[in-house]
């Protein structure tokens, strides 16, 4: 056995492993490894091979992160013993051993969905007459994802058939979503104003990115009528009222 790997602390294993891990991995991800590190600095200078799953599972408890980081963290956990069994820097992988379900509804950060009123509803259609806030009315009266709405190409929008096709989906099935009546003519509108593929569209005729439509578009026009609303409660609120009106 190498002594002198067997020395090496949590941060050593983490700098070895991150090195040869970041060559070909995107940044967003590269990002949520790095933020899953910083909430594990208590284990930095200790031995690796010396760690135990109380130690690990001492930083799920008590490091204060919500649900969502805690995964990423476990998933760094994972990542490195992986790396350090092959390397044979380790004996046994304690992190499978690692419980963050009993955090599932620890969020301080939990955005509780709220659909809008049918007062909120009146006011926007108010409004319809605008290209941006008729993508607030499409995503209430389709029930579609922000994300399905802003992928979505010309040639999946079936304009005589009614209907929408979304290709790819956050559980990755699927579907075909009818367009309601009261929203063809804007989904008609901004299908004979692309000239690229996507079906919404900058003023530069580029596909919006979620980044750019959150903070330049959504959140002016919703702050200007004093809702505070986030794209997903389009969503809920179509739910609603399909409950409403008796649909499955």
């Amino acid at each position: 056995f190498d002594l002198e790997k067997g020395s090496l602390t949590f941060r050593e294993i983490y700098e070895s492993w991150s090195e040869d891990k970041y060559t070909n991995t995107s940044q967003s991800t590269i990002n949520g490894y790095r933020a899953a590190y910083n909430a594990c600095s208590i284990l930095y200078e200790h031995k690796f091979r010396d760690l135990k799953t109380s130690d690990l599972q001492n930083v799920i408890d008590t490091c204060g992160k919500h649900y969502p980081t805690l995964r990423k963290i476990k998933i760094l956990f994972n990542q490195m013993y992986a790396y350090a069994m092959k390397s044979d820097l380790c004996g046994k992988d304690y992190s499978k051993y690692v419980d963050i379900a009993k955090h599932s509804d620890d969020n301080p950060d939990k955005y509780n969905r709220e659909r809008f009123t049918k007062e909120q509803i009146d006011t926007l259609w108010k409004f319809k007459n605008d290209k941006y806030y008729q993508i607030i009315l499409i995503l209430t009266y389709s029930g579609v994802r922000i994300n399905e709405i802003l992928n979505l190409k010309k040639k999946h929008v079936f304009l005589d058939e009614h209907y929408i096709f979304i290709e790819k989906s956050k559980n990755k099935k699927q579907r075909k979503v009818p367009i309601n009546d009261h929203i063809y003519p804007f989904i008609k509108n901004w299908y004979e104003s692309s000239q690229c593929e996507y079906l919404l569209h900058t003023e530069k005729q580029q596909q919006f990115k979620y980044r750019n439509y959150y903070d330049s578009y959504w959140t002016p026009l919703i702050d200007s009528l004093g809702m505070e609303h986030r794209p997903h409660d389009t969503r809920h609120t179509c739910i609603s009222m399909l409950t409403v009106a008796g649909v499955s």
